[in-house]
Formats: structure tokens, sequence, C-alpha cells
């Protein structure tokens, strides 16, 4: 039903009082998790356009606004503050700045330094620590236990509704300063070094197979399960003398792995 109302008003807004009335359904469901901008089905993901359409059409509906609090005073769409935790929520949100933009959703046991920005339509699983000026952009998708370090940012997508989001599945660890975009796929337990840029455009090549990942036209560049990468370069075909960058699997993941990037359990 609400996926046929929101279509519905992207495509044609003529009352604002209903429509508004609509949005709020539309984001208490991706408050609380139960529609996503992207979700994994039959054995890949999904992008969920009307899910997207429906974050747009709340920017369409909202009018700026001056909105205060105790501590932080900022301007934004009236449609789109801050989100409110209480300690039942079992969210960990350690005070210096930190912002959860209406419309994202935060699982249980989630860790959250600061500074740290979560952006609308994104979504953070449980047990995840997102670490001090890391930013989950819009409609990113990080699954569970997931470690995104200091300085790290995942980058956010709306337009074109069909792109992709970078999606993180679970168990992924992400070193400090690095930035996945372009709709990347990060899978299951990969674990990328600090430092590590990953584009939809940039070759990533496998050191354990001596290859460059194979990709396929139209699709995102998808980081292997347990894979380890590391910053790396490579030379040009038309001037071998001069490198550029180049992501790297260096290996894939073992138990010294696994220690190195243990997370902080007594923290949390």
């Amino acid at each position: 039903m609400i996926k046929e109302q929101i279509e519905k008003l992207f495509d044609r807004l003529e009352n604002q009082e209903e429509a508004l009335d609509t949005f709020e359904t539309f984001k208490v469901l991706l408050n609380t998790g139960q529609i996503r901008a992207a979700e994994y089905n039959e054995g890949k993901w999904i992008v969920n356009e009307w899910v997207k359409k429906g974050i747009l059409l709340g920017f369409r509906l909202g009018k700026l606004e001056s909105m205060h609090d105790k501590e932080w005073g900022f301007i934004d769409k009236h449609t789109y503050g801050v989100r409110k935790f209480s300690a039942s929520d079992a969210i960990r949100i350690v005070p210096g700045g930190s912002t959860v933009r209406d419309t994202a959703y935060i699982g249980k046991n989630v860790t959250i330094m600061p500074p740290s920005f979560i952006n609308a339509g994104a979504y953070v699983d449980d047990g995840t620590m997102i670490d001090s000026h890391a930013l989950v952009g819009s409609c990113a998708q990080v699954g569970k236990n997931v470690h995104l370090s200091a300085g790290s940012m995942l980058g956010g997508v709306l337009e074109p509704i069909n792109a992709s989001p970078v999606i993180v599945e679970d168990d992924v660890f992400i070193g400090g300063n690095c930035g996945i975009y372009e709709g990347v796929i990060v899978k299951k337990s990969a674990v990328i070094a600090a430092g590590v840029v990953l584009t939809g455009s940039i070759p990533l090549y496998d050191s354990t197979k001596g290859i460059f990942v194979p990709r396929v036209k139209f699709q995102p560049l998808i980081i292997p399960p347990n894979s380890v990468v590391i910053p790396g370069s490579r030379s040009l075909k038309n001037n071998p003398k001069i490198n550029v960058y180049c992501p790297v699997i260096i290996k894939y993941r073992d138990d010294k792995t696994d220690e190195a990037v243990k997370l902080e359990d007594l923290l949390r």
C-alpha cells in the first residue's frame, strides 16, 4: 500500500497535506528498518527504487526551518530532522557532535563515536561501530558487526533512482581514511586496509590469482568475501614509467587477520 502511495505522489503531487501524512508513515517504516533502499534477495542486492523516490519526495515536501535543541542549532527541511534515541534503543551515541538524520535505520548495539554523520535512507545493522569522523552516506547499507574506522566514508546516492548505493555486508572491517563510493559492494568478512579508495571505475588487482578482478558491464565493483585489500599501484600501459593508484587483494582472511581486526568488545 505505502509503495503505491509513494509512487503516485512522486509522479504527481496534488494534495500537500495528504502527501505529508504519507511521508510521515514512510519515515516510520524506514526508521524502524521495515523498509530499506536496497536489500539482499535471491543471491543479489536489489535497489528498491520506490524507497529512494520516497526519500526524494520528502525533500520536495520539506520547507526550510530552524531547528534547535539544548546543544545544537541548524536549518534544514522540516521533513528531515535529527533522529532521537533513548537508552531502550540499545544504541550508544557518544557525545561530541554526531548526527543521525531522520529516515536512517540504526540497529541494536551500534556504537557511534563523535563526530560522525549518518545520512537519510542509510541502514546500519546490529553491532556495528561507526568511528570518529566517519560518514555513512544517503541510502548506504551497512551490515552486522561492521567496523567503519575513523575518517572513512561510504558514499551516498539518491539519484539516479536506479543507482545502487554503497553496500557493506556483515563482519567487514574498513580501516581508517578509506573511501568507498559509486555503488561498490563489499562482501561478507572482507578487510579494507587503511587508506584504500574504491570506486566503480578503479581496477582491483587480485595478487593471489595474478589477475584483475573481472568486471561485468553496468554492474558495481564487488569486493570478494574474506579478501584483504590494501593500497597499491600499477603501471600505465602506454607509459610504464608512470604508476597510478590501484587497490590490491593481498590475501584472503585467516586467523592472523581475524586477530588483527578484532572489534573492541570491551569498549562496547
